[in-house]
């Protein structure tokens, strides 16, 4: 997962700086995951890594819906990319329906001041990092279709 993040810097990282920083930010919610993953349970329920993968989750899914996506379909519109607005609409709903996830596990286990059960979080975790996956493949090809669209119109002129 980590690999393919860093393809999606390198191929698209110059297109905007706010794509730059959510890409940053996808990086450091990747890295946070395979910390979680790879630990052994906590002890005390001063869970800080949990807490602050928690923080970077909200963070980057909601950078896409309320920044990402937004600015995406815009450009799409101002180009006038009808293959980019159809992708939009064919992917949004399944983007939406895993942010929908990451914010439940964000309310499980973000701001939890109790003990938790660390193999039910493991499995819920692990379910989580699969669908993480599925969104960043989705959102790389909104990202590549809208890139590829407008660099080549840009070109023409």
């Amino acid at each position: 997962m980590l690999e393919t993040c860093r393809t999606s810097q390198e191929r698209w990282g110059g297109v905007h700086q706010l794509i730059d920083r959510w890409l940053a930010e996808r990086n450091q919610l990747i890295l946070d995951y395979t910390q979680l993953r790879k630990r052994t349970p906590v002890p005390d329920s001063a869970d800080t890594a949990l807490s602050a993968f928690c923080d970077v989750l909200v963070d980057y899914v909601s950078a896409g819906h309320f920044e990402i996506y937004e600015q995406l379909l815009r450009e799409a519109q101002d180009f006038d990319d009808q293959r980019g607005i159809e992708l939009a609409h064919q992917v949004y709903p399944r983007i939406e329906a895993i942010t929908l996830e990451a914010v439940a596990f964000n309310d499980r286990y973000g701001q939890t001041a109790s003990i938790i059960d660390e193999t039910q979080m493991q499995q819920q975790l692990e379910q989580l990092g699969g669908l993480l996956h599925e969104r960043f493949e989705l959102e790389d090809c909104l990202i590549e279709v809208l890139h590829t669209a407008h660099k080549d119109l840009l070109g023409a002129v």
